[in-house]
């Protein structure tokens, strides 16, 4: 393969070959290349063939600091995450990634480890690296210098299973959360469970729809069912030191919901250092359709959300406020209850 000029660009690996060149090997105006490539409508498909047919030819790969200064945008866009050892906040990364590669934005990741003051910290710098746009998975939405730094910000930013706080105005995509916490509390009161206990903790709106379902469930259901709430940090070590009070508590429980998939871990841990049967002596759902759910036994009957799909749906929130758009919407998705042997009769009052 030999450029304009007879010189064969393989013998030099590191030279990048030109729009000019490009256009040259095409025998097209430079116009006509940049439309091709920007993915212009008013480019006919023999025009679009020669291009694609050059720049594969040549290897050419647009310079993008270029593109984005002749555009004014860095075609950066920045998602700070809350927690990513929490494997569903790393779904969803991957489904925003997935669709912003696809338009053409590189994605840059912020790990705020369930800090919120780091939260504040992390959204300053990526403003700092001017993104166009920000995906935002905050540890606590109503924490004072994240809502101060957010009314702040230049760029646009998406919410992810997140209310929107206070005084600020954005778009969001969230779970439906407490249709599916209905479903499984119903299943529990099918079993004939009345003593229930809900580990809660995390965001505020995850947390509130989830106890919301639950109340609903109890207050169709009747037959004087109750559900104590257990609030705390959004963490292994509650979840397990939760579980651990509910078993030494005086009222028998018969039924735990854990309100997240990391306080499902440290509850399940629990029982099993008790020797506590699941299934058996007491009944168990959790949230998030991880592994730990899945290779426990009994599996574990959880509410399951598609991680996935919500980054996605945030992508194109996001993408849709890039390319213009003025107002702002909200995108609910559905939650799903997924019965397992985890769930068992409720054992007989002890006489």
């Amino acid at each position: 393969m030999t450029d304009t000029q007879g010189a064969d660009l393989r013998a030099y690996p590191d030279r990048r070959a030109s729009m000019r060149e490009v256009a040259d090997r095409a025998g097209v105006a430079m116009s006509s290349v940049s439309r091709v490539l920007s993915g212009h409508p008013d480019v006919s498909p023999k025009m679009r063939e020669v291009v694609t047919a050059a720049v594969s030819e040549l290897g050419y790969r647009p310079d993008m600091l270029a593109q984005g200064l002749r555009l004014r945008k860095t075609l950066s866009v920045g998602f700070t995450v809350s927690d990513i050892a929490n494997p569903v906040l790393a779904a969803a990364v991957t489904g925003a990634e997935r669709r912003l590669r696809r338009a053409g934005y590189s994605l840059l990741l912020t790990n705020s480890e369930g800090d919120a003051e780091l939260d504040a910290e992390n959204i300053r710098l990526l403003q700092q690296r001017r993104v166009d746009g920000l995906i935002l998975s905050l540890a606590d939405e109503n924490h004072a210098l994240t809502v101060d730094v957010l009314g702040q910000a230049e760029a646009p930013f998406v919410l992810l299973d997140r209310d929107v706080p206070s005084g600020l105005t954005a778009s969001r995509v969230c779970f439906d959360h407490r249709a599916g916490m209905f479903r499984a509390a119903s299943h529990l009161l099918e079993l004939g469970h009345r003593e229930i206990a809900l580990v809660s903790g995390g965001p505020h709106g995850p947390a509130r729809e989830r106890r919301l379902g639950i109340e609903d469930a109890l207050a169709l259901g009747g037959n004087g069912g109750r559900c104590v709430v257990y609030d705390g940090e959004f963490s292994v070590v509650h979840g397990e030191r939760t579980a651990h009070q509910i078993l030494d508590g005086a009222t028998p429980v018969t039924a735990i919901i854990a309100g997240g998939n990391l306080l499902m871990q440290g509850a399940l841990r629990a029982l099993r250092d008790r020797g506590t049967r699941v299934g058996v002596d007491i009944s168990f759902v959790g949230c998030d359709d991880v592994a730990v759910a899945e290779l426990h036994t009994p599996q574990i009957a959880v509410v399951r959300r598609d991680m996935h799909s919500i980054g996605e749906a945030a992508a194109d929130l996001l993408l849709e406020l890039l390319n213009g758009f003025k107002g702002t919407k909200e995108v609910r998705l559905p939650t799903e209850f997924v019965a397992r042997p985890s769930c068992g009769p409720a054992p007989p009052a002890p006489r």
